[in-house]
């Protein structure tokens, strides 16, 4: 069992790289239009794994890097992230053992 700073810890790290995770996708997007330095791929899609809600959701926002394919990986951590979730909630909550 996780003690409530403890998990309250691990929830506000979660949300930061939710929200960093956002704001890259963001500061790519800006950059694409123009000739400036570009994030990588790999950085964006390692983003993602770590905070999936908000790379998807800078995804569908700007409308950026919707059409490639490796890039199809993002809705997928979603549901992993979400799956997870789901299933530490259920072992806190004891609906499973």
């Amino acid at each position: 069992m996780i003690s409530f700073s403890g998990g309250l810890s691990v929830v506000v790290l979660y949300a930061l790289a939710n929200i960093s995770a956002f704001f890259l996708y963001a500061i790519d997007k800006k950059r694409a239009g123009t000739a400036a330095w570009r994030i990588s791929e790999r950085m964006l899609l390692f983003a993602a794994l770590i905070g999936p809600f908000g790379a998807y959701g800078a995804m569908r926002l700007f409308r950026h890097k919707m059409q490639k394919i490796k890039f199809w990986l993002v809705p997928l951590f979603l549901i992993l992230h979400c799956a997870g979730m789901l299933y530490i909630a259920a072992r806190v909550f004891h609906v499973i053992s």
